[in-house]
Formats: structure tokens, sequence, C-alpha cells
């Protein structure tokens, strides 16, 4: 699942356009629909030409409401650029369109909008030629320009198969096991109490996990979750989230939280990042200065401790150390925004280098600034995670050759990394020693694949409640695992006591099969017969008559009723006696007719018949004529 973002000059009709791809109009406050200009986020989903459903942030382009467009614009996958026809590149259009660079946001395509307004040809070329010059050197640079207009309707199914292409081959958001849900908008429904939503990332979020909200650190509880106005038993990273929380006031939890599993994130109020000045702002970044960090959904107010330097002049890239006066959870590799309090400027961004440095740097420190240039890289354990992580799961050997890091390095690092419990054995060598064929994966993509298993195994139980567990077969083949994959995860989890093998079958640990109160009456009707007429019990074909398929093979499962080919069946207990009479006959008498196995139990030549060709196959007994006798052992 993908997010769209709108950006763009205030009036261009980014609101309006997204009327027209959604049939929903975001503006949402009524101050918005009455001066017709968006002041905060809003929010629409459209399905694609591919099929795939996307959400859209639609964010303010006026200056005066720049800083609410950050607090959207962080987690989107591509950009909905638009410029209006009538007046091409503006002010917030560069604005926006430098924001997209500095969060490097991969991709987008750019509206040309209101050109049911432009009659002359030439004006609309000339129009294109300045965009493409404005984009030469941003992350829209290849961006196709789609030529729109929101009332006509003109280029709109053109702009949704651009939109559609541009998100065809981008991956999915990864699962790494730590869902972060960054707060863009609270608010309070009737009989559900506080709503949150915003762009979930890291992991999926499941309804009645305990969360915390960071960085007040107040726990609650998930009560429900929505994707576009639909009730979810789970969010996907990606997905616009929308969390039913229980236990927490509107006041609790604010715009700018972080919604989290509890001990999965820590809260800072230092942080060091690489920063890039943008070339075109209005003065040099000093020392000391305040400025407003924008990282996520929060806007908090910091101070700059500029290491290396004492100034940063327009265009230059440097080293910042950020002091800020609210905390604030970030993770190494976070894109963020930096802006001028008064009068207000973005002035640049960058990258997350380190959300939890120990102590204030000195800031002309050679070996402090060497430090930062080698995380920046990112050290061998982070390179060797991010190989595997790309890998999803992988050989020791494959994740080495991934990371271009040099063997020794690579085994001693990847032996850390299983050792901190980072990385898991997934499968061993014939000697039960980690080698280079050794099977490896993530702990997060570990917990997936965990979940994923157990989670196939609990419906399948919810949905055959009277079978005893899916087969290893079709586990698999739901699971689209490879097969090396899915016997190394099955072993692992058998291990650990999750699921069970039962023969062929898979089932939950503990599990048995319960049978409602209508479908016991009706077992035990059956097993009243059985014990009317226990040698002359009714037939398989009575049998699933009288309980249907699903209660008869319970039954035989539990070892109820024991079905002899081709259409006799047998109480357990009947069963046993009858062979055990069987034996003692014929040890008695040598040999033993079906006639007189008949009129030892009572009853006809149909079910004897079958039960001694039943013992003959179970190599009990053995013809010898009309007769039979104790099989003879080789």
């Amino acid at each position: 699942m993908h997010v769209i973002g709108t950006a763009g000059h205030v009036d261009h009709g980014k609101s309006t356009l997204v009327q027209a791809l959604t049939g929903t109009h975001p503006d949402r406050l009524k101050e918005e629909r009455e001066r017709e200009m968006t002041i905060d986020l809003g929010f629409a989903w459209l399905t694609l030409a591919s099929g795939e459903e996307v959400g859209i942030v639609d964010v303010p382009g006026h200056r005066d409401f720049i800083e609410n467009m950050l607090a959207g614009i962080g987690g989107i996958d591509a950009a909905l650029f638009v410029i209006a026809a009538d007046e091409g590149i503006m002010p917030q259009t560069k604005e926006h369109l430098a924001i997209l660079d500095i969060l490097q946001v991969q991709g987008g395509v750019i509206a040309l909008t209101k050109v049911d307004l432009i009659s002359d040809p030439e004006w609309m070329d000339l129009v294109e030629d300045d965009i493409r010059s404005a984009l030469l050197t941003t992350v829209l640079k290849t961006a196709p320009i789609i030529r729109v207009s929101s009332k006509t309707h003109q280029g709109i199914p053109d702009l949704l198969n651009s939109l559609s292409e541009c998100l065809v081959n981008r991956p999915p958001r990864p699962d790494l096991g730590r869902p972060r849900l960054p707060v863009d908008r609270v608010f309070t429904m009737p009989g559900f109490g506080t709503v949150i939503t915003g762009t979930l990332s890291d992991g999926s979020l499941h309804v009645g996990d305990e969360v915390e909200i960071l960085p007040s650190g107040l726990h609650t509880r998930i009560r429900g979750l929505q994707t576009h106005k639909r009730k979810e038993a789970t969010a996907i990273p990606g997905s616009r989230t929308a969390v039913n929380i229980s236990g927490v006031n509107i006041d609790e939890v604010k715009r700018g939280d972080i919604i989290a599993y509890p001990g999965s994130y820590k809260p800072s109020q230092r942080i060091d990042v690489h920063f890039h000045l943008l070339p075109d702002v209005s003065h040099a970044v000093k020392h000391d200065v305040n400025v407003k960090l924008f990282l996520g959904a929060a806007e908090i107010s910091s101070r700059v401790r500029l290491l290396g330097s004492e100034e940063l002049l327009p265009g230059d890239d440097g080293w910042l150390q950020l002091e800020l006066e609210q905390p604030v959870v970030a993770v190494r590799g976070d894109r963020y925004i930096l802006r001028r309090p008064s009068p207000g400027e973005t002035l640049g961004g960058g990258i997350v280098v380190d959300p939890h440095p120990k102590k204030r740097h000195k800031r002309f420190s050679v070996e402090e600034l060497a430090k930062l240039e080698t995380l920046a890289r990112g050290t061998p354990a982070e390179i060797l995670f991010q190989a595997l992580l790309s890998l999803g799961t992988g050989s020791l050997q494959d994740v080495i050759l991934r990371s271009n890091l040099d063997q020794n390095t690579g085994n001693l690092t990847v032996q850390e990394l299983i050792t901190s419990g980072q990385f898991i054995v997934l499968e061993k060598d014939e000697q039960g020693s980690i080698a280079s064929s050794t099977l490896l994966t993530t702990k997060s993509n570990w917990d997936q694949i965990l979940r994923k298993m157990v989670q196939e195994v609990d419906e399948y139980h919810h949905k055959y409640a009277l079978r005893r567990g899916i087969s290893r077969e079709e586990l698999k083949s739901k699971l689209k695992f490879s097969t090396r994959l899915y016997n190394a995860a099955l072993r692992r989890i058998v291990s650990t006591g999750e699921l069970q093998e039962s023969g062929t079958m898979i089932q939950r640990e503990g599990f048995t099969i319960q049978f409602t109160p209508q479908q016991q009456r009706s077992m035990d009707g059956l097993l009243a017969r059985f014990s009317a007429a226990p040698f002359s019990p009714p037939t398989l074909k009575e049998c699933l008559a009288e309980v249907g398929d699903e209660i008869f093979n319970a039954m035989v499962v539990l070892e109820l009723v024991i079905p002899i080919p081709p259409d006799v069946v047998f109480q357990k207990q009947v069963y046993d006696l009858m062979i055990s009479d069987i034996i003692d006959l014929l040890k008695s008498r040598g040999t033993i007719t079906a006639a007189e196995v008949r009129d030892h139990f009572g009853t006809s030549r149909r079910y004897v018949l079958a039960l001694l060709e039943h013992l003959d196959t179970r190599g009990i007994t053995e013809r010898e004529g009309d007769a039979r006798c104790l099989k003879k052992s080789k």
C-alpha cells in the first residue's frame, strides 16, 4: 500500500484536483471551505488502474501554512506536484519542490492544472519548458507532465495512469517488526473515543495490541483499526491508518507524537544530523541559532550546534547537533527539515545520523567529526542488517556478498548479530555449525514469518473447527514460501511449541476439536445407534447422512469410530473387541471361516467380510482357501 502527497503553490488547484480524482473533497474544516483555501492536512483515497488502493494526503500551499504541509509530506511514496497553467512556477512551487528534494521523495507526477483557462498552445509549451528547467536537478526531473482540468476532467484518465505507472514497481514499505505511526491528526468519535491517524511505517499494528504514546510514555490498547474508512484487523506499513485507542483523552495525545510498541523506541532531546543548506536561502546558518525541526509529523523548536565550522553558507553541507526543547522519536536514516522561525523560511534538511548521541560534541574535534562520517556511511553491522533485510532470507555467503564487506569482517559481524538476536539462524549445515550455506533472516522478518504461519493455522482451525489441522502441503501452498524456507521455518516453529505436527497435519499447540452443543447432540444420537447394534452398526453412508462429513471425520480423528472399506464402520471399543476375539479363536482353532465369525458375533457377512479383508491388509491374518489363519512370520 502506498501514499501520494500533493504539493504546489496556493490556489493552483490541489484540493479540487483531489476531488476530481477521488470524488472526495479533502478540505474538512469550515474555515477552509469558506476561504476556499487548504489550511490543514486533508485526506482521500483512490483505486489506480493497477488495482492498488492508495491514500492521498492533501497539503496547504499558502506560505502561512507551510508548516502544516510539513506534518503530512514526510510519509509519502510519491508526489502529485500541482502547477497551474495560467501562473506556472511560483514561490511556494519552488519551496515545495525543495522540500520534496530534501526528503528524497522518489518520483511523482506533475499535474499541469487549469488548462481549460488557456487557449494558446504556445503558452502551454512555454510553461512546460519552464517547469522542466525547474525540475532539472531535483527528484522530479523525470516526472511526466500531464495537462489536466479538474473542471472538464480533461487529462484525468491520463493522470491516473501516470500515477499507477509511478507506483507499479515501487517496493512495499518494509515490515521491520517495530511499527511507528507519527500522529498527524487527533479527534474523537461518539461511541468510540479517541482516534488518531497517520502513515504507518516500520511494522504492522493489530487490533488488541498494547502500544505506547511517545514521548509521553502513556500506555494504551488498540480498540480498532481503519484504512480508508474500512475496518481492518491489521494495518500494514505504508498505509494511511486510523487507530481507535482506549483509555486516552484527546488532550493526552497530539500531532507529532508517535504510536509504537512499548519499549521499541526511545525519545531523545539531542540528535546528530547531516545538513544541507539550500542555495537560495536569505542568510547563512551560524552556530547557536534557533530553528524549527520538522521530523515525521513533529514540529519542535531547536538550537543548532554547528560542528566543524562557524557558519554554513547557502548551498553548503555540514554537521549539526540539534538540542531540542522537547523529546522526539528519531531513527538513524530519518529525513528532516529545518526552518527559520521568523521570518519563516525553509533552510534545508538532511538525514539523522545518530538519534541518541551520548554527549555534547566538541565543536571542532577531528575525532568527533570522523565518527560522524563513519556513522553516515554505516557500521558493518548496519550494512549487513540492511543487506539481509533486502534479501528477506539468505545464506551467510549471499548476505556478505550483497554487503560488499570483506569475508573476515562479514563473518565476525554476522556472528555478533546472531549473538545479539538481530539475525536468526533458520538452517545450519549438515554438521550443525554455521557455514557459508547457513540460512539466515532478520529477527523482524522471522517475527513476520512466525506470525504469518500461526495466523494461517489459526484461520484454518477457525474455518474447519472439526479438523485436527491443516496439511503440510496446503500450508506451504498458502504461504508461498520456498521449500527450503518452509521446511526450516516449520522445524523452528514446531521446536518452540507454537505449532505441532500430527502426522502430515499441522495444528496449534494444545488444539483440541470442540463440538458445538448441536453437533454434540447429532454425534450422541449416532453413537447411540452404534451401541444399540454394536456388531451390525450403521453403514458409512448412513453415518454421513445422519451427521455429515465434518462431524463424521472428526469422530474418526478422535478414534470414536473406525471406518473399514468399503462401507463398514465400527465403534473403536467394538473394533478392538472383535479383533481380540478373532485372534483368540484362531489361536485355539488354527483357522476360522467367515461363517464362523458371523455366528460368533451374531452379525451378517457384509460386516464380517469387510473386517476379515481389513485384517488381511493389516497383516494380522491371511487366507487359506475359504478360511483364515494367523499370518505366519517370515
